[in-house]
């Protein structure tokens, strides 16, 4: 059994299952001026068991310890069995001693065209590409596999993204620009690159950081949890300076803005003009968000 499934024993009742992930697919074809086909409705019945009934992992999960995530797809136009669309993946996981539910990632990924077949089974094997569809899906599971461990164990999510690596090393020569170097900047390959590299691992630190020693402290040590929040930003913030602008800060400001706002104007109250300055640097886009904090 791994570490983090160890700890959520210790939280919650046990209740074994291979299941891993809660996903809900959301399929949206407004756009193609055919929402009505069934096609749309079989895709989306499809995708949903492929994601919740797909062995991912050979981990056990009790059924508290699955990962909430939501797959939004937005059929922009249809001919035949092709599809063009946009992608939105959200996960969350549970911060411990509350209700709530921390947003890990919040990826919207514009290069999702892929072809399909209504009622063709959607089957998962790393090493050959048998199209996008099946591809980028299966890409953002195992990103998320690894982004949920990276939040429980330091560096814990290697074993996911070395999976998604394969998925990307298959689909490269035919998935599209989404696949390759020098597709778009927040590429899935790009995206896996990063997160295998040890130039970031100072950002995934700050993952194990901010969650297991910040969020899930807080219901303990509330002063401690946040001063460790801190720390996690100022990781990121050293990260940054050697590599800027990489894709991984934005998708981590992205899904953690609304929470930072909400941890650094609560109290105890604490010292945190030098953290707003390093917010302001790293995440500018979300300037507007750290001007309220403590107002």
């Amino acid at each position: 059994m791994n570490l983090k499934f160890n700890f959520l024993l210790l939280l919650f009742p046990i209740a074994i299952s291979a299941q891993v992930l809660e996903a809900e697919v959301v399929l949206d074809a407004q756009q193609t001026g055919r929402n009505q086909l069934t096609i749309f409705r079989t895709l989306e019945k499809d995708l949903n068991e492929f994601i919740n009934n797909t062995s991912w992992t050979d981990n056990t999960y009790d059924t508290h310890e699955r990962i909430k995530c939501s797959f939004n797809i937005i059929i922009q136009a249809y001919d035949s069995d092709n599809f063009q669309a946009t992608l939105q993946v959200q996960s969350s996981r549970p911060v411990f001693g509350s209700s709530m539910n921390s947003i890990l990632l919040n990826i919207s990924d514009g290069d999702f065209n892929f072809t399909y077949k209504e009622f063709e089974p959607l089957n998962y094997n790393p090493n050959v590409f048998t199209n996008n569809l099946v591809s980028t899906i299966s890409f953002y599971v195992y990103t998320i596999l690894g982004y949920d461990a990276d939040t429980f164990v330091e560096q814990g999510g290697d074993e996911s993204y070395e999976e998604a690596r394969k998925i990307v090393n298959a689909a490269s020569q035919r998935g599209g620009n989404g696949w390759k170097e020098s597709g778009a900047s927040q590429s899935r390959f790009g995206i896996n690159r990063d997160l295998l590299s040890r130039n970031f691992s100072n950002y995934r630190k700050a993952l194990y950081v901010y969650h297991r020693e910040g969020l899930d402290l807080m219901q303990n040590d509330l002063e401690k949890g946040k001063e460790n929040v801190v720390t996690a930003i100022d990781l990121i913030s050293e990260n940054s300076k050697t590599r800027p602008n990489a894709p991984l800060f934005r998708i981590f400001f992205d899904a953690k803005s609304d929470e930072i706002m909400q941890i650094l104007s609560g109290g105890p109250e604490m010292d945190i003009s030098s953290t707003l300055s390093t917010l302001n640097q790293v995440a500018p886009v979300h300037n507007r968000k750290w001007s309220r904090i403590g107002k």
